[in-house]
């Protein structure tokens, strides 16, 4: 029997549903050695050392957490987020560059890192998808009319929808679950849009009523299905 033979004979070994059975030297495979996984992202030059942090503190976090090995190019803003041998989540390096993006679109790293929480997302609004005409006055207006007197806006935005808000530059970063996410972005887009605050907030507050229970629901709901995927 030739090599070839053997070889068409090993793969012809099936189990009860059909699939070639493992010899008992190979190797498990697993989902990604190190540098297969990479993600890049551009974030701001002046985001850049609120990303590294004081003396790298805040990239060491990141990497920590997530088990990866990020690197920065402090002159372009350039972030090259890659898989090790440690990570032992497939959404590590997602993870990573969420949290980075998030730093990038103004948050603070404690805010930012509320994504490293279970079921926890960024959305990222572009003010200029949603502005309508091309007044060039209209984008400081619709960014005045979302922060509000003092922040205000963006405050009460914050506590009746949960998520956390951060307007910087043409965009406005959402972090939160799907369903405040969404209640979040909603409010932003309707006051981009021209509706009057008044408006805006008797939506919030319409919504806050059930955003507890959903929430909730999600939760629940994202906690069995972590289970099952442990079980399995």
């Amino acid at each position: 029997m030739d090599e070839f033979e053997r070889l068409l004979k090993k793969y012809e070994r099936l189990d009860k549903d059909g699939r070639p059975l493992r010899e008992e030297h190979e190797e498990e495979i697993t989902y990604a050695a190190e540098g297969e996984q990479e993600e890049f992202v551009r974030i701001p030059k002046d985001r850049v050392a609120v990303v590294i942090g004081k003396k790298g503190q805040t990239k060491r976090e990141i990497e920590r957490r997530t088990k990866t090995k990020i690197e920065i190019d402090s002159e372009t803003g350039e972030v090259f987020i890659a898989a090790t041998k440690e990570t032992d989540d497939p959404l590590a390096v997602w993870k990573a560059r969420d949290v980075v993006m998030a730093i990038g679109r103004g948050f603070s790293p404690e805010r930012a890192f509320r994504l490293f929480n279970e079921g926890e997302v960024l959305e990222v609004v572009n003010l200029t998808d949603v502005v309508i005409g091309n007044d060039k006055n209209a984008l400081p207006r619709v960014r005045g009319r979302i922060i509000g007197r003092k922040g205000r806006t963006r405050e009460i935005i914050e506590e009746m929808s949960g998520a956390d808000v951060s307007v910087y530059g043409k965009t406005v970063a959402i972090i939160g679950n799907p369903i405040q996410v969404e209640v979040a972005k909603t409010a932003i887009e309707k006051l981009a849009k021209g509706s009057p605050h008044g408006v805006v907030y008797k939506y919030l507050e319409r919504r806050k009523k059930d955003l507890e229970l959903e929430s909730m629901s999600y939760y629940e709901a994202l906690g069995e299905e972590v289970e099952k995927n442990e079980e399995e």
